[in-house]
């Protein structure tokens, strides 16, 4: 029993070596990528914006100054006033922290929904396959926007409905991409082996099928949340989102649409800051999938 058990922790340790080799190999790919490091730099001040607000403006995004209502962009107020005299920078600098909360959380919400039922259809096949797959096929007749709406406008405006309605939106996209790793991986070798040993389905589906499906499911997660944050900034202009006076970009535009021609400030720097999130991700979802495709090795 000695020996097998040496030669299993040879083995175990021969596959980590691996793993890392290949993790490093990938982030060298990355990093060769100029735009996809572009894109991770200012998601990453975006992020430092959204957790520390406080250390980048001493304004309050909500405190109220009518004496200085629709000042343009100074030393004092860098990105101006809005016509409550609020300080935008500080509303565009916050409103990160509102933005990039929505977009994540509904990411993770859609991912954690959207891989289960895509690694139940695929692993079962069948009329489970079926079933699942003809909900799926529902859920994209419907565009995103427009179910949105509709769920926002049963629900109410709030954050918390704004998320939900952009998770319900993602669920098929991570459900079909799952759905079609797991059918690719299911009938491998080492996924019959470990089926011939008596592990349950879930312990096949979390520990074998699952880990060799991750690459391009982290790939649609990174640049789904450029998309949730056009979704909830869309949605928000069009008063469904967020409502007034929390400082995000959508209802700041949307806020800003009666003032705009002679007030440019008001609606171009929360403009800006919806193109730099968006840009940012994208970039970094591109450079994700071009480093976790094999065909890249040279």
């Amino acid at each position: 029993m000695k020996p097998r058990k040496q030669n299993n922790a040879s083995a175990d340790d021969a596959v980590m070596v691996a793993k890392r080799g290949q993790s490093r190999e990938i982030i060298g790919r990355f990093l060769q990528n100029k735009a996809a490091v572009c894109g991770l730099v200012i998601a990453a001040i975006l992020i430092f914006c959204a957790l520390f607000p406080q250390l980048l403006t001493s304004y309050d995004p909500l405190k109220q100054d009518l004496s200085v209502t629709f000042q343009p962009p100074s030393a004092e107020h860098w990105f101006g006033t809005d016509d409550q005299g609020r300080d935008i920078f500080a509303r565009v600098v916050y409103g990160c922290r509102y933005s990039l909360s929505i977009g994540l959380i509904s990411v993770v919400i859609s991912c954690v929904i959207g891989v289960f039922l895509g690694a139940v259809s695929g692993y079962y096949s069948g009329t489970v396959d079926n079933v699942i797959m003809r909900f799926i096929d529902i859920l994209m007749a419907i565009p995103n926007t427009l179910l949105g709406i509709s769920i926002v406008a049963a629900l109410g405006p709030s954050i918390r409905n704004l998320i939900i309605a952009i998770a319900i939106g993602s669920i098929s996209a991570y459900a079909r991409i799952t759905r079609v790793s797991v059918l690719s991986v299911k009938d491998t070798e080492y996924v019959e082996a470990a089926y011939a040993t008596g592990a349950s389905d879930a312990r096949i589906i979390w520990k074998y099928v699952l880990p060799n499906c991750l690459a391009p499911i982290i790939v649609q997660a990174t640049m789904s949340i450029a998309t949730a944050i056009m979704t909830a900034t869309g949605l928000s202009f069009l008063g469904l989102g967020v409502p007034a006076p929390t400082p995000e970009w959508g209802s700041m535009a949307s806020s800003a649409r009666s003032f705009f021609r002679d007030y440019w400030w008001l609606v171009t720097f929360p403009g800006l800051a919806i193109m730099a999130s968006a840009f940012a991700f994208n970039l970094a979802g591109d450079g994700l999938r071009d480093a976790l495709d094999p065909k890249l090795k040279r």
